[in-house]
């Protein structure tokens, strides 16, 4: 019974009108729990038919549902709505509807991943938009369209995407679209939620019932009229909410009490809080068929047809028809065809109504159900997680086509979960359980790489082939391998020399090769031996090596990498072979699991990061989209050095920060190459705030060499920045040494990955030694300049000019400034004209000067880097260049809002939500905050705030 809401059934009649001009809209039923949204969206359904008038042609009308349990089925919501209407439609008008453009929407309704036909991901997910719009337009062409979408905040992300895409592509379409939202459910403010409700013609909030319509549903629900007392007191329990009122009511009907002012007590006693318990008492007392018919619909949920739901509860035609006539009698079920519960409350109740056995006995027989009639393997997977009693080798099956299909829409933890419930089932040493041990491990390492090493290391004894645990082995990402146990790095070695040599092999065991090579090169990055050996390898494959395969592509980035880090072949070389890797490789959240990651690292200190800093962007995307922790660690760390080598020293500042704390310090391979971009960031705009942040974090692991040439040197630097603010030249001089000598013992020539002999420099001038700086700053520039990269050269030239006073060092800054234009490091430009301008001041030319200088600071401003208060003479031994001057300018309002979230420990998503903003928007807050707070990170936030207050 539809009461007061013809308010809004004229709303909607109207837009229906409209649609059939061609006008189409989106209307947004909003209000808090049970106001009765889903009842106005049942009645919307019988309004279409009649509702267009004017001689205009019925609404077609296509309703859906999100459902919890639901979410994390793709396009659960899109194929609720369409896949209905294409089967009943003949084949000529279905044909007609799929035709050119909508072809793509068929992408939607497929079971398993479609053949893509080489498109990339993000194309392949455009065309299933443009696809679906297209299916609602052809659709529309007959008659008006009429979607409605009911509990929105419970669909699937991906039907999410395409409501969003159709909301902004309605006005000319003759489709009107009704969604409800709850209101106050923290789901509901998630932001593809918010961007489609933003985009809503209309917002209806159907209001509480006054008494006029609560003494109408008493009156239907008891078969007479209520006292006005009793209505009253009833208004007044449930606010005039109806799913509130309704349980009142209905508990009162069980109970055989009447509407009368004697019972108001008890209908107090009966409100909300007591509705579940009622409910249960109410179901265990019907007779059993009823019960096994209530069982069956809640656990296969809300969209089972009662010919399913009759199986399951091995029930004739009949008693169906009399479990469905019992049911809807108690107000339990929802109008339509199909039956359902009114709530999920309800099916709650229901379930908690079953004793364990009982429930365990049914989910079994649902899942044979399920997957004896062909159902999608994650809705039979779901009634199987919710029993523990082994089950046959079909489960395993059911369980493992669960997680392939869970992992492929992005959800590494689900797919978790039905792997190690499949282990359940598996024989103890056989190779079906080392089978699963691996897709286990591929699942873990996106959010669990110490777990994911651990079952590879349990599989491999269980297989039988050496092919099969090399491509057990190769599951393991690299950048693990270092910080695993010793016995992983001889288990992999083993399964290589088991495999044999790569240039002996061919096909599949070729490319298993080529992947533990890289494994095994990757694990001497620190030894100058293996190097070499690299480089060897690398000149071997001549000027042109294969890069048609994802294997020869991570060989190759390991070789690459050797190369950059020993000096062996100049930049250039280096770039063109890294980029053509680059333009074959796919841009995926899983590289991180591979050695390419090393192929970032060697653009960046090669200078050239314009086409990896777009791909690690789509990388990005889709690490977010599948909550991948790891791979979003990385790629965050990744974006940091990407940005640091582009010159934008905030941006970088904050990219490497989000992703130290997006992960447990204990990571350490995830957290290296953050660490890194910090620290070059801390030496080279001399932030000792920063570095004792980063020594703090890494406490004294930093320094243990059993950690790494990289971690050591790290932890050197950053002590000796720390000294030397500290006045102790002397002492950080000893600190900064001694990480060259640690670099240079293990090969690592490279001055563009760390100059740590401009850093040494600086500090070898303050201890009043100028003649060793000058060494110093020759050998550097000498390495530099045969490097070849533009920003490693023109910094080592604008070394040289400390060097060099008159048309000297004029001619070299001039050069250095000519150098960078060309290289992607603004900010390293930046100081090349500060310098360029303070000499020709002294020079006599106010006029250049002045250019030079302007020029200077707008290109500081742009990297976020603050004043360059000290570029005008950085020849001086006892003033290093500071980019930050000592004063900070004030936080906005806005600035200092997000930042005391972040104090208060607010995530950057729940910033964003509470302010209604994007996640990007409170990245550059936060990163303006740091800066003009003078903080490394959340960390200092909340002292700095105290002290800005002051």
């Amino acid at each position: 019974m539809l009461l007061e809401r013809e308010s809004e059934l004229s709303v909607v009649a109207g837009a229906l009108r409209r649609a059939g001009a061609g006008n189409g809209s989106l209307l947004v039923v909003t209000g808090p729990l049970g106001n009765g949204k889903t009842e106005l969206m049942h009645g919307l359904a019988e309004l279409a038919a009649p509702a267009v008038r004017g001689g205009q042609a019925p609404a077609k009308v296509v309703q859906a549902s999100g459902a919890v349990l639901e979410q994390d089925f793709a396009f659960g919501v899109v194929r609720q709505l369409f896949e209905p209407a294409l089967a009943a439609a003949p084949a000529p008008v279905r044909e007609r509807w799929l035709d050119h453009a909508a072809g793509f929407a068929r992408l939607a309704f497929a079971d398993d991943s479609p053949p893509t036909e080489g498109r990339a991901p993000a194309a392949v997910a455009q065309a299933v938009l443009q696809g679906l719009q297209a299916l609602a337009a052809n659709m529309s062409a007959d008659h008006p369209l009429l979607i409605l979408v009911d509990d929105l905040q419970w669909v699937d992300a991906p039907s999410l995407r395409w409501f969003g895409y159709l909301a902004k592509r309605l006005d000319r379409l003759p489709v009107t679209v009704v969604v409800s939202v709850r209101e106050g459910d923290p789901r509901s403010e998630q932001p593809l939620i918010t961007e489609i409700t933003g985009s809503a013609t209309r917002t209806l909030r159907p209001r509480p019932l006054s008494h006029g319509a609560i003494n109408e549903l008493v009156r239907e629900q008891f078969g007479e009229a209520g006292d006005a007392d009793f209505v009253a007191a009833v208004h007044e329990i449930a606010g005039g909410n109806p799913m509130f009122l309704m349980s009142i009511l209905l508990n009162m009907v069980v109970g055989r009490r009447r509407p009368i002012t004697s019972e108001i007590e008890n209908a107090r006693m009966l409100g909300p809080s007591m509705f579940r318990d009622r409910l249960v008492a109410c179901l265990r007392s019907q007779p059993r068929p009823i019960r096994q018919f209530a069982n069956a619909m809640a656990l296969l949920g809300e969209h089972a047809d009662l010919e399913l739901i009759g199986r399951l509860a091995r029930l004739d035609s009949v008693g169906c028809t009399e479990a469905v006539r019992v049911l809807d009698r108690l107000g339990l079920l929802a109008p339509g065809p199909i039956p359902r519960y009114i709530h999920l409350t309800v099916q709650d109740a229901v379930e908690e109504s079953m004793t364990v056995e009982e429930r365990a006995r049914v989910h079994i027989s649902a899942a044979k159900l399920l997957h004896g009639c062909g159902y999608p393997a994650e809705q039979v997977a779901a009634h199987l997680l919710a029993v523990t009693a082994p089950q046959d080798s079909w489960a395993i099956e059911v369980l493992r086509s669960a997680a392939h299909t869970a992992l492929r829409r992005g959800a590494p933890e689900v797919a978790a979960r039905y792997l190690r419930r499949a282990l359940v089932d598996s024989s103890s040493d056989g190779e079906d359980r080392a089978m699963l041990l691996v897709d286990l491990a591929t699942a873990e390492r996106g959010f669990d790489p110490p777990a994911s090493v651990r079952h590879i290391s349990q599989a491999v004894p269980l297989l039988s082939t050496a092919k099969d645990r090399a491509a057990a082995v190769v599951r393991i990402a690299p950048s693990v391998l270092n910080a695993a146990p010793l016995p992983v790095g001889d288990l992999v070695r083993q399964v290589a020399a088991e495999l044999g040599d790569p240039d002996s092999l061919a096909g599949p065991e070729r490319e298993l090769a080529l992947r533990l090579e890289a494994r095994l090169r990757y694990t001497g990055q620190e030894d100058p031996a293996q190097l070499a050996e690299a480089v060897d390898r690398l000149l071997a494959m001549g000027p042109d090596p294969g890069t048609s395969t994802g294997s020869e592509r991570e060989l190759l980035a390991v070789l690459l990498y050797a190369a950059m880090m020993s000096q062996k072949l100049p930049a250039s070389e280096i770039v063109q072979r890294a980029n053509r890797v680059l333009e074959r490789e796919p841009a995926t959240a899983s590289h991180v699991h591979t050695a390419l990651p090393l192929l970032v690292s060697t653009l960046a200190a090669a200078d050239s990061v314009k086409v990896v800093s777009s791909w690690l962007d789509i990388a990005l995307e889709q690490a977010q989209r599948q909550k991948a922790t790891v791979g979003s660690t990385w790629i965050y760390a990744e974006q940091a050095l990407v940005l640091l080598c582009s010159g934008n020293v905030g941006k970088a500042r904050a990219r490497g920060i989000e992703a130290l704390e997006l992960v447990d310090a204990e990571w350490v391979e995830a957290t290296t190459l953050a660490s890194s971009a910090l620290t070059s960031i801390a030496m080279d705009t001399n932030d000792a705030e920063l570095a004792r942040w980063l020594l703090d974090r890494n406490g004294d692991r930093a320094g243990r060499t059993q950690y790494g040439v990289s971690h050591h040197a790290m932890h050197q630097l950053l002590t000796g920045l720390v000294r030397a603010a500290d006045g102790e030249p002397h002492a950080a001089l000893e600190y900064l040494l001694d990480a060259g000598q640690w670099l240079e013992r293990a090969g690592w020539h490279n001055p563009a990955v760390y100059p740590w002999r401009g850093w040494a420099a600086a500090v070898q001038r303050q201890a009043g030694d100028p003649a060793a700086a000058a060494e110093l700053i020759e050998e550097e520039s000498a390495r530099a300049l045969a490097w070849g990269a533009p920003a490693a050269a023109g910094r080592a030239l604008r070394a040289q000019a400390s060097l060099h006073g008159g048309a000297r060092g004029v001619e070299l800054l001039t050069d250095a400034v000519d150098l960078l234009r060309t290289s992607c490091d603004r900010l390293e430009l930046a100081k090349a004209l500060a310098q360029l301008g303070s000499r020709l001041q002294e020079r006599g030319d106010p006029t250049s000067a002045d250019r030079l200088l302007r020029e200077s600071r707008a290109l500081a401003q742009a990297c976020e880097a603050g004043p360059l208060t000290e570029l005008a003479a950085p020849e001086s031994p006892s003033t290093p260049v500071v980019v930050a001057g000592p004063h900070h300018a004030a936080l906005t309002k806005t600035e200092l809002r997000v930042a005391g979230m972040a104090a208060a420990g607010g995530t950057n998503q729940e910033i964003a939500d509470e302010l209604g903003v994007s996640l990007r928007a409170v990245e550059k807050h936060l990163t303006n905050s740091y800066r003009k707070l003078a903080v490394p990170g959340r960390t200092g936030l909340a002292a700095a705030l105290s002290r800005h207050s002051a």
